[in-house]
């Protein structure tokens, strides 16, 4: 995994894939300038979830993806657009409780802290019923960090019944979506690989 992570990026995707990290870092900055520093804090934690897929070795595309999604997710957060638009947190609970779900079945696979699903009877079943159940494991820490934000760090963050369950709802359903995607998210298997400069250089 960390030869993986400290390689060089190969080609424009995985360039792409890095820049989006780099200004993760620069928006941790100024979002502490702009916002204070509990803005700061979350843009921080988002710098450092971005290295996931690149850790996992996983296509460029999706790292992109995932950077992208989770940039909108922290940004909107920041500047109130969560409170200014209600409908949005939705389809952003959708798509990165989706995509985290799947991240960390990859994580835990590769950690043989859950069963490969390719020494199962039924890989794809496994995989989505497993990603799923995290989804949602996800969105329940969602929902907790949240009243525990609203209790004791600010009260404007929203929190309510409807609000919880219409999250935990859509961020299920982007697990579920995630897991039947695993194929694609993963280029086949979700057991480590070596990086891929590595594979290049032990077939030549």
């Amino acid at each position: 995994m960390i030869q993986t992570l400290l390689r060089r990026p190969s080609g424009i995707a995985e360039t792409a894939a890095d820049v989006l990290r780099a200004l993760a870092v620069v928006g941790i900055i100024v979002a502490s300038v702009g916002w204070g520093p509990l803005s700061g804090v979350s843009l921080a934690v988002v710098a450092v979830g971005m290295l996931v897929p690149r850790l996992l070795g996983l296509r460029a595309s999706v790292d992109i993806a995932f950077g992208i999604v989770v940039l909108v997710a922290v940004w909107s957060s920041v500047l109130d657009i969560y409170i200014t638009t209600r409908w949005w947190d939705l389809p952003v609970h959708f798509i990165t409780n989706g995509l985290c779900a799947a991240l960390l079945y990859i994580v835990l696979v590769q950690l043989r802290i859950v069963a490969d699903p390719d020494s199962l009877p039924r890989p794809m079943l496994s995989t989505v019923v497993v990603t799923t159940a995290l989804g949602f494991g996800l969105g329940v820490i969602w929902e907790v960090f949240e009243w525990v934000g609203h209790t004791f760090l600010d009260p404007a963050i929203f929190v309510g019944y409807t609000d919880s369950i219409g999250d935990l709802a859509w961020g299920g359903a982007g697990a579920l979506l995630a897991g039947c995607c695993m194929t694609y998210l993963t280029d086949g298997s979700v057991s480590a690989r070596a990086p891929r400069d590595s594979l290049t250089d032990t077939e030549a």
